[in-house]
């Protein structure tokens, strides 16, 4: 076990440490959301969330196996990063050929590492697509040994795939929101109801219920339901 906020390159975390790389995702978008799911293991489905599984099953499908020129395109590649702590699957991951890049087992020349996350949809207002795609990036480059300065995101409204800067304050910010998430799954607190513009067409609205206090759970609440 690690201590509390210690955090270095050689930083491993247990077996039971472990983020997904979804969560970020999650958090990013409603924290409160994140916590109803994975602390309280909440789900429901309403039409985008079934939308957003199609996209995801075409793009996870293994058996498609693509080499187009110089380019490479692996699907359904599981990823993690000891140092960070975190273990999850990208969408797609594309090895473009490029002198500077790695070498791959199997393939001859360079190649530089390009992740690619499907999403349904348009471009969101907030950052949470581009910190699931950057926690993707960190742990390839943790296991490759390389540097990922850009990712792709891909949205399935628009049929647009968005070009997207990977360096900066953004790795930072997301160290610093892993430990935040690893701070309530420690206290195993679900966040605050904080009204914002998605909860309209959020799964979750029903199972959100916003007049619960700051440490009672959905399933607290429901219980007191039954119980009265």
């Amino acid at each position: 076990m690690h201590a509390q906020g210690e955090h270095n390159d050689f930083t491993t975390y247990g077996e039971d440490e472990y983020l997904q790389i979804a969560e970020i995702q999650h958090y990013q978008f409603c924290p409160r959301q994140w916590g109803l799911i994975y602390l309280e293991h909440q789900w429901a489905e309403n039409v985008l969330t079934v939308e957003g599984t199609l996209l995801h099953q075409k793009a996870h499908d293994p058996e498609i196996k693509e080499k187009r020129g110089n380019r490479i395109v692996k699907r359904s590649l599981r990823v993690a990063s000891p140092r960070l702590g975190v273990v999850g699957m990208c969408d797609v991951v594309e090895f473009i050929r490029d002198e500077t890049g790695i070498r791959l087992p199997a393939y001859q020349g360079r190649y530089r590492v390009l992740p690619v996350e499907y999403k349904r949809g348009r471009p969101k207002e907030g950052k949470e697509d581009i910190f699931q795609l950057t926690l993707e990036a960190m742990c390839l480059e943790d296991m490759l040994v390389t540097r990922i300065d850009e990712g792709c995101l891909y949205y399935g409204e628009t049929h647009h795939r968005l070009t997207v800067p990977l360096k900066g304050a953004i790795r930072t910010q997301i160290e610093k929101t892993l430990q935040e998430i690893r701070n309530f799954r420690e206290h195993r607190q679900t966040p605050r109801v904080k009204r914002r513009r998605g909860c309209k067409s959020c799964s979750l609205k029903d199972l959100c219920l916003p007049e619960l206090s700051r440490t009672k759970s959905a399933h607290a609440y429901m219980m007191g339901v039954i119980s009265e």
